[in-house]
C-alpha cells in the first residue's frame, strides 16, 4: 500500500501552457504574482484583485494583520478565497526582482511553495502566471525554464497545472521550451 502512495506522489502533474487571462480559468486555485504587501498592485496582481472583488483585499488585509505584519517574503505562499473568481482559492506568492535577487532558487520556490499550499487545500488543478517576468524583470526565457523545472520536479498531488501566458511571443517560447526546443 505504501509503495502505491509513494508512486502517486512521484508522478509529475500534467503541465499545459495556455495563453489567456488567468482570472477566467476554471481551476481549483490560481496563483497570484503578488507584491509583498498583499494589497494589490499592477500586472497580474492588479488584474486578480480587480476580478476577485473587494473580498480578496479584505482577506489579504486580515492575513497581513494576523500572520504577515511585515508582508509576505519572496518565495513564500499564502492562501485566500477566490472572491468572485471562478477559482475557489488564490495562492499569493512574491517573486524575486531580478536586479535585486537574481537567485533562480527563489523563483523556483514560488512554484514549489505554491504547490505545497495547493496540496494543503487538496486542490487538483492550479493555474500559474509566469512569475517575476513582468516588472520584476526576470528574463522571460529563463523564467519559463525555472517555472517548468520547478513544476515538473515538485512532489505534489496536484494533477493539472496550467502555466498561463499573456502574449503570443511568451506563449510560443513557453511551448518550445516545454517541448525541449528552446531556440525556436
Amino acid at each position: 500500500m505504501f509503495s502505491r502512495i509513494r508512486s502517486w506522489f512521484r508522478r509529475s502533474p500534467r503541465l499545459e501552457i495556455v495563453r489567456g487571462d488567468i482570472t477566467t480559468l476554471e481551476v481549483d486555485a490560481i496563483v497570484n504574482a503578488a507584491k509583498s504587501s498583499l494589497l494589490g498592485g499592477g500586472g497580474v496582481d492588479g488584474a486578480i484583485h480587480e476580478a476577485a472583488g473587494p473580498q480578496l483585499l479584505e482577506e489579504c488585509m486580515r492575513l497581513r494583520a494576523a500572520i504577515y505584519p511585515h508582508g509576505l517574503c519572496v518565495g513564500e505562499a499564502a492562501v485566500t478565497g477566490g472572491g468572485k473568481l471562478p477559482a475557489m482559492y488564490v495562492i499569493h506568492t512574491v517573486g524575486p526582482h531580478y536586479r535585486k535577487e537574481p537567485d533562480p532558487a527563489l523563483l523556483r520556490a514560488c512554484y514549489t511553495n505554491s504547490l505545497a499550499a495547493a496540496d494543503r487545500l487538496k486542490a487538483r488543478s492550479v493555474a500559474f502566471p509566469l512569475i517575476s517576468s513582468g516588472v520584476y524583470a526576470w528574463p522571460v526565457g529563463d523564467a519559463i525554464h525555472q517555472a517548468i523545472t520547478a513544476i515538473q520536479g515538485a512532489r505534489t498531488s496536484v494533477r493539472d497545472i496550467k502555466l498561463v501566458t499573456f502574449d503570443a511571443h511568451t506563449y510560443t517560447l513557453a511551448k518550445a521550451i516545454l517541448a525541449g526546443r528552446p531556440g525556436l
